[in-house]
């Protein structure tokens, strides 16, 4: 419909953090986290990279508000759980608090890397672990095996693991050709290599952070804190 002025246009929707926030992850998602500029950013939005300072001081800004927005998906996700968690029931809660946790990284599998480099903890981070905290505790978990049971955990808590070292994306165009030149002075960590494979990439947030491997290493922590439980 026109006007006096001209054509009718839709009015454009007004930054705001969390507009900026969730672009960033949108192009993060299409693109790779290495994609993330604050010039790319401003194009995703339609805006001129300047506008963007005044919901963001920095990248580094950026990427501390990318976690605390993912941590919120995750708390969302978890929130809807409905399960009991009081006496032996507490590890089924919090293996499937932290499963779901991995759900979301799952479709942020960038996510991980920028998680591991921010210095400030976000409070989202906080929230969520304060209420995995509290499943141990009706589990009947003490404060300080809790506390134990955190460091054993580490990223695993929520939802991926630390990676040994990461052989960089163009790893696997020349493996049978690396494994070769290292297998003389390795022949055990090569032979391992040669016979283990992770093929299902769509539960991979890493080079060997696959689901199967991530609930092996889940499994082995839950037990072995429920055996310490029983005996306190």
């Amino acid at each position: 419909m026109a006007t006096r002025n001209g054509p009718r246009t839709e009015p454009r929707t007004p930054l705001s953090r969390d507009r900026v926030l969730r672009a960033a992850i949108k192009v993060a998602d299409e693109s790779g986290i290495e994609s993330l500029t604050m010039r790319r950013l401003a194009e995703e939005l339609g805006a001129e990279a300047m506008s963007l300072y005044y919901h963001v001081a920095k990248k580094e800004d950026v990427l501390d508000g990318i976690v605390g927005v993912i941590a919120g998906e995750i708390n969302e996700a978890v929130g809807r759980i409905d399960m009991p968690s009081k006496g032996a029931a507490w590890k089924t809660a919090v293996r499937q608090r932290i499963l779901t946790a991995r759900q979301v990284f799952l479709r942020h599998p960038w996510a991980p890397r920028v998680f591991e480099t921010r210095t400030d903890v976000s409070p989202a981070v906080v929230r969520y672990f304060d209420a995995l905290i509290g499943l141990m505790r009706d589990g009947g978990f003490s404060n300080d095996l809790a506390h134990h049971a955190l460091h054993a955990l580490g990223s695993r808590a929520l939802g991926f693991t630390q990676e040994m070292f990461d052989p960089g994306d163009g790893a696997g165009d020349d493996s049978a050709a690396m494994l070769d030149a290292m297998a003389e002075q390795l022949p055990h960590l090569v032979g391992m290599l040669r016979e283990i494979a992770h093929d299902d990439p769509d539960s991979t947030l890493g080079w060997c952070d696959d689901q199967t491997e991530f609930e092996f290493g889940l499994d082995l922590i839950l037990d072995g804190l429920d055996r310490m439980r029983e005996s306190a």
